[in-house]
């Protein structure tokens, strides 16, 4: 596929910034030397959640980036056109946008209020279409243009629907934006692309649903995969909807201990997902095989 290599001096927009993956990819970007926006509503410290725009903020200068604070919550055009002017007066522009926002509830129709309903409709699905509309006119004067929707595969089984009904639809409109765009923007040269997780990841919502440690991989695995993503050459990577340990597997990863909290504990397969973290590893197991054999 080939890379461009590096994120350095880079403005890399990223909603939700301010913990979980969103805050992981933005460490990322910061040790190659991008100029990172941590957009996100946490100004002030949560009672039960670490981390805010702010802090975020000055562990990306720390890790080697330059970074740029926006509180901002992506129900409301006005705040992020407001976010967005305030990037492209402080770096020129943005070349990625990451749209890692999303609102989480795992529950049934008749448990989910529509308030809830309501709110993760407007974060996921609206206000990714929103930021991705209103970052576009910059994204279009850079030279590799990457957007990265944190969505996964689409798929039609009932199976990914019949426990979460408004989740999945809310999920699967961050989905329907990469389907669309890539092919909207294509030819001036506009990645869209999504990115899922294998396995749980452990963060603030994995842990609020009742996951421990022990089940989850690391939220570098996603952080690292992304990069990768993100360094590809634009015109020639779009429209795709990845798994992180597959991309890291494309770029020759073939251990991913590294990325497990515990070596104890059974990890927990994301639902979205038709293949397994078993079933990939005999696939890896049986190319390897295969290729050992040609030699």
């Amino acid at each position: 596929m080939g890379r461009m290599g590096t994120l350095e001096g880079k403005t890399v927009f990223i909603t939700g910034g301010s913990r979980g993956i969103g805050r992981a990819i933005a460490l990322r970007a910061a040790r190659d030397g991008a100029n990172v926006v941590i957009a996100a509503k946490t100004a002030t410290a949560h009672p039960k959640l670490s981390g805010t725009i702010y802090t975020v903020a000055e562990e990306v200068r720390q890790a080697g980036g330059q970074a740029l604070a926006c509180c901002v919550d992506i129900r409301f055009e006005d705040q992020i056109q407001e976010a967005v002017q305030n990037v492209v007066n402080t770096f020129g522009g943005i070349d990625i946008l990451v749209n890692n926002a999303s609102a989480i509830s795992l529950t049934g129709t008749l448990d989910t209020s529509m308030k809830k309903y309501d709110l993760m409709n407007d974060i996921n699905a609206r206000g990714t279409f929103l930021c991705s509309k209103i970052c576009l006119p910059y994204l279009m004067k850079s030279d590799n243009p990457h957007i990265l929707n944190i969505s996964p595969p689409l798929n039609m089984r009932p199976l990914f629907f019949q426990g979460h009904c408004a989740y999945t639809m809310a999920k699967y409109g961050m989905s329907l934006c990469v389907l669309g765009m890539a092919a909207e923007f294509e030819d001036q040269g506009i990645a869209v692309n999504a990115l899922w997780p294998r396995t749980a990841i452990w963060t603030a919502a994995t842990k609020e649903n009742g996951l421990s440690a022990s089940d989850c991989r690391k939220s570098d695995i996603m952080s690292d995969a992304a990069h990768v993503i993100l360094t590809r050459p634009s015109r020639k990577f779009t429209g795709n909807f990845c798994v992180d340990d597959e991309v890291l597997y494309s770029e020759g990863v073939k251990n991913f201990d590294k990325y497990r909290i515990s070596s104890d504990g059974t990890l927990t397969m994301d639902f979205f997902l038709n293949e397994h973290l078993d079933e990939f590893t005999e696939r890896i197991a049986r190319e390897q095989s295969a290729n050992k054999s040609k030699l």
